[in-house]
């Protein structure tokens, strides 16, 4: 960014807005000047010090060093980390006798390794585990050092929880003690990986030599080079991805709004909204046609909108979330109501979207609602898939969101503008750096594998940028503040509260979900006071939503909560659900249609600016 640019950020960011205090001046009593008459003593200016110019100096010299110096850390904050690891030993040292409890414990999970080791035995307990279910890892000497790791697992799950420390503090030592464990793994180990040693032998050492290629494939990825080896199948959208027949009918600085064509004769009067996350590309909503939402909902005859948001850059820095809000929701239902005139809108929004929406539904549901409030659509209902709007239990995210690593995180985008794709992605990986990092490079580098994407994994690397002020607020106001929930949050400049919400809301958790934990998720059956029903369905944050009718192995809980229900906890509530087979879409299906005014003759899509998927979505950086 120029230097404009950066001063405006640091105007604007809750950093510098919030947490630093305007430098107060003090007036330093000087010696007599000479020529000044006795006893007369002459003001000196304030110190250069202590000047406003001189903090916002400093603090701009701080913010370039810890932008310069994050590399080093991967990103993460060492004072939060260095935090953490204090909190941990000074309880554990101002704990003996729990310490030797550990220290017992620790030699007791040995032991019972080893026995079970010696009596085979161990089969069960390292088949539970991905990384050692080939039988190879079930005999001597792999046993002993799978069933030794496993142990370490255990003893650190409980040696991480102390008395008195801060839960965050001991969620950290626990998480970046199994990261330690999860690299230092046998798995990882060539010479003491059975299937590693057992490859080598098959193929005379070809295996490494393919694994050297893969690495070096790998690194030119992330350094933005062209493959040595392209995909077979490269997945590209409106190639491959993102087919479904439609057109942009409206546009702004910051979303595209496409509008997709009927494929039934007769559609529900109510069009269908969708708000996707801006930190990944709309499609994973419109994959390939057998697992498309949004073609599955137009062959249902729903009449389908969806926002492809633009990949922010350089000059983006300083759209706030307030920007995401007007341009992202209330523009383009405005638009929508241009081409769908007097008539209300089922409004849905996936994760970071469904927060957004539920912020906008919120509004519009208040007291005097908001400005130019006339030229939107009213609202028939709200869904919301794997969508938080309280942040109390953020999952493992949490475990990299404090004050400190927030801080380090304006600091690493006020240099740019804004967080890469590759940092976001980074951090993603990391956060299930067991199957996402070291189980699949152990398989591409050691036995020379060579993982084939599919639809999904392409979308998934298919990353977005971050504006700064933007992924600042949502941080702060959210994760840190939780301001969604405490009914805090302001919408031109009014507090908004999720309980004025009169819609029936249709809500969708993921079991396996470590975005958005599904009893997270849950908490909105707290925070509003009309019917809602909840759905918790099997699967990750992404394939759990991506389920479509006849995908195998699919289940859900279905439970309908009416106005006023009482509060029923996450886990009670999972053992009362009526419990499905299949996929969870045609359940929404049937909701739509229960609040649905009735059938219509299909609309005809308006000539708009472009076909789908549009431009936005095929805007890419290498950062």
């Amino acid at each position: 960014m120029n230097d404009d640019t950066m001063r405006r950020f640091a105007d604007t960011s809750p950093a510098t807005t919030t947490a630093l205090p305007q430098a107060t001046v003090v007036a330093l009593r000087a010696p007599d000047m000479p020529g000044a008459p006795p006893g007369v003593v002459s003001p000196e200016p304030p110190a250069v010090a202590d000047t406003p110019d001189a903090h916002e100096a400093a603090q701009a010299l701080d913010r370039a060093l810890h932008a310069a110096t994050a590399s080093v850390m991967g990103g993460l904050s060492p004072i939060s980390l260095g935090l953490a690891l204090a909190d941990w030993s000074w309880h554990l040292a101002s704990q003996p006798a729990n310490t030797a409890r550990l220290a017992l414990s620790a030699q007791q999970h040995a032991l019972e390794a080893a026995a079970e080791c010696i009596s085979g035995d161990c089969s069960h307990e390292l088949a539970a585990d991905p990384r050692f279910r080939d039988p190879a890892w079930h005999q001597w000497p792999y046993a002993p050092m799978a069933r030794a790791h496993q142990a370490a697992q255990h003893w650190w799950q409980d040696a991480s929880r102390l008395r008195g420390m801060s839960a965050h503090h001991a969620q950290v030592v626990r998480f970046f003690a199994q990261q330690w464990l999860d690299m230092l793994s046998p798995s990882n180990n060539f010479l003491a990986n059975p299937e590693v040693l057992r490859r080598t032998a098959e193929r005379h050492g070809m295996n490494l030599v393919d694994g050297a290629f893969n690495r070096l494939d790998s690194w030119r990825r992330r350094h933005g080079l062209e493959p040595l080896a392209p995909p077979e199948h490269p997945y590209l959208p409106g190639v491959d991805l993102a087919l479904t027949p439609g057109r942009v009918v409206h546009r702004n600085h910051l979303v595209e709004l496409i509008q997709y064509a009927p494929t039934t004769d007769e559609v529900q009067a109510e069009p269908v909204f969708i708000v996707p996350s801006w930190i990944m590309k709309y499609y994973i909503l419109d994959l390939s046609p057998h697992n498309s939402m949004v073609k599955w909902l137009t062959d249902q005859g729903h009449t389908v909108f969806i926002l492809s948001w633009r990949n922010p850059d350089e000059d983006d820095a300083l759209l706030s979330l307030d920007d995401y809000l007007e341009l992202g929701v209330f523009d383009a239902l405005a638009a929508i109501r241009q081409i769908v005139p007097d008539q209300p809108v089922q409004a849905c929004g996936y994760c970071l979207g469904g927060t957004l929406l539920s912020m906008a539904a919120a509004a519009l549901a208040r007291p005097g609602k908001v400005r130019d409030a006339d030229r939107l659509p009213e609202l028939a209902g709200v869904t919301l898939l794997a969508a938080q709007t309280d942040f109390t239990e953020p999952g493992e995210l949490g475990v990299l969101i404090d004050e400190a690593q927030v801080e380090l995180l304006e600091d690493i985008m006020a240099e740019r503008g804004f967080l890469t794709g590759r940092q976001m992605a980074e951090t993603f990986q990391f956060l299930r750096s067991r199957e996402l990092i070291w189980s699949m490079r152990m398989r591409e580098f050691w036995l020379g594998e060579r993982q084939q994407p599919n639809d999904l994994m392409s979308w998934n690397a298919d990353v977005t940028r971050m504006p700064a002020v933007m992924h600042s607020q949502y941080l702060r106001r959210c994760h840190l503040h939780n301001q969604l929930a405490h009914g805090e949050y302001t919408v031109e400049g009014r507090p908004v509260s999720l309980g004025d919400i009169r819609q029936p809301i249709f809500c969708v958790a993921t079991e396996l979900d470590h975005v958005s934990p599904w009893r997270s998720v849950y908490q909105l059956h707290r925070l509003v006071h009309t019917e809602l029903t909840f759905v918790l369905t099997n699967g990750g944050h992404n394939a759990g939503i991506v389920s479509e009718p006849g995908h195998a192995r699919r289940r859900f809980r279905l439970q309908r909560m009416g106005h006023g229900a009482h509060w029923v906890a996450p886990d009670a509530w999972a053992e009362s659900a009526e419990k499905r087979e299949g996929s969870w879409w045609p359940a929404w299906h049937e909701w739509l249609v229960e609040h649905s005014a009735g059938r219509v003759p299909a609309r005809a899509v308006p000539e708009g600016l472009e076909a789908a998927p549009g431009g936005y979505v095929h805007v890419r950086y290498h950062d």
